[in-house]
């Protein structure tokens, strides 16, 4: 009780001290909204040239105001660091890790884990710990857990405070950020959640909206992103079939969503991209067999996503064959590569993976991206812009594939110098004549 109060006066009157471990998409957002709110915040980070940035006072994450991180640096209220021992100083942390997939599908926690491992080393006496890393439902207490303990000495509930909240952060909304977005807080025991969430309501406009558990707010972000998986996922089946039948999917949408009730519509394209959804069904089918479950429809629609790349590049040589052209020596010119419009995220990017099936059916392809000049993932694969996409760029490629909607890209001088397109998002759907363009 003695911490708990302690930690609420802290809350009210702004003089607790707040970490974020972590300084990517997610974490250096929390972070500048932490020290908005008039918290003194420091950042953790393993990479030096983060650090370095945020302590310059220069951003690197669209969803972050310029000014409002020189600013905070500035006044001494935001700061960064590669030192974890300065956890000892903190009253709040936040772990805002990735959480990937390894070579074998199955969930890559090694982030986590190691991020926690340096903050039991010098967790103090009356701190709260919070997960936000999207993550299979058990991992804040059957691996957190046990971490702090041990490394720490100190008993969870007792001498300090452990809980999940699951990130929302949906890069380029120009709407919903991180200050404004409803949260989610599952603690281990009544007194935890009470502070986690008193604090996030300290700094957030959105919502708090508190659970019984962390494993409950774990499976409510994986239950998120796998409803959207999912319906993606048939989504781009019935385009296949749709295909097939003559009929074009992108106008039975339409159709379909004048419905005012019970329907949500969801679009076709190359495949998944983003850090969410197409791995967080993983995370929840990896675990499921630990009970001897199958998600059977989960994995069906993770099968139908994961193939989109690889149809799309077969459509594409059927396209290219009706111009008896052959894919194997075929100039394609691939235009953008994020993973969703207006943004320079291409973590997962669908439209990296279609370059890489379409090299290896011996297709010379180029990219064009004004929001990502050059990309390097992390499968090794890397590519580079051409500078600028002209008429002339243009017409010497036997076809133009759209992967990506972005708005500041001139479809109707493509369209006019194109020998043919394949536009696997529907960006051209105002453009006439449309001979040459084909729609996924």
């Amino acid at each position: 009780m003695e911490i708990k109060q302690a930690l609420l006066t802290k809350i009210q009157n702004k003089t607790l001290r707040t970490g974020v471990v972590g300084l990517g998409y997610v974490g250096l957002p929390l972070a500048v909204e932490k020290a908005k709110a008039g918290f003194a915040t420091v950042g953790f980070d393993v990479q030096a040239a983060k650090v370095e940035m945020v302590n310059a006072g220069h951003n690197y994450i669209g969803d972050v105001v310029d000014s409002d991180l020189a600013d905070l640096v500035k006044a001494g209220r935001l700061r960064a660091t590669t030192d974890f021992r300065e956890v000892a100083s903190t009253d709040f942390i936040a772990i805002c890790v990735p959480t990937p997939l390894d070579e074998h599908q199955e969930p890559d926690i090694s982030y986590v884990r190691d991020s926690a491992i340096e903050v039991a080393k010098y967790l103090k006496p009356g701190t709260m710990v919070v997960l936000e890393s999207t993550t299979y439902p058990g991992t804040t207490e059957e691996l957190l857990k046990p971490i702090l303990e041990q490394g720490s000495g100190l008993v969870c509930g007792r001498d300090f405070y452990l809980g999940f909240s699951p990130e929302r952060v949906d890069p380029g909304n120009l709407f919903y950020k991180t200050k404004n977005t409803p949260k989610v807080v599952g603690a281990i025991g009544d007194d935890a959640t009470e502070v986690i969430s008193s604090m996030y309501r300290a700094v957030l406009e959105g919502d708090i909206h508190t659970v019984s558990s962390p494993a409950v707010a774990e499976m409510e972000k994986i239950l998120e992103n796998t409803y959207r998986n999912i319906n993606i996922g048939l989504v781009n089946e019935l385009a296949r079939l749709c295909h097939e039948m003559g009929i074009s999917i992108w106008e039975v949408i339409d159709a379909a969503k004048t419905k005012p009730y019970g329907f949500q519509p969801f679009y076709p394209g190359p495949g998944l991209g983003g850090h969410c959804i197409p791995l967080d069904p993983y995370y929840l089918t990896w675990k499921a067999r630990e009970y001897g479950f199958h998600t059977t429809l989960i994995e069906n629609s993770m099968v139908i996503n994961d193939g989109q790349p690889e149809y799309c590049v077969e459509r594409a040589m059927h396209i290219l064959n009706r111009h008896k052209k052959a894919i194997n020596g075929a100039k394609v010119l691939v235009l953008g590569v994020a993973y969703k419009q207006d943004i320079d995220d291409y973590r997962e990017s669908p439209a990296i993976r279609v370059i890489k099936e379409l090299k290896k059916v011996g297709a010379e392809v180029s990219y064009y991206d004004p929001w990502v000049p050059e990309f390097k993932n992390m499968y090794g694969e890397t590519g580079k812009s051409i500078p600028a996409l002209t008429p002339e760029a243009v017409a010497a490629s036997d076809l133009v594939m759209v992967t990506c909607a972005h708005t500041n890209v001139d479809y109707a001088m493509v369209q006019a110098n194109a020998k043919a397109i394949f536009d696997t998002k529907n960006v051209m759907k105002n453009i006439h004549p449309r001979d040459n363009i084909e729609v996924l």
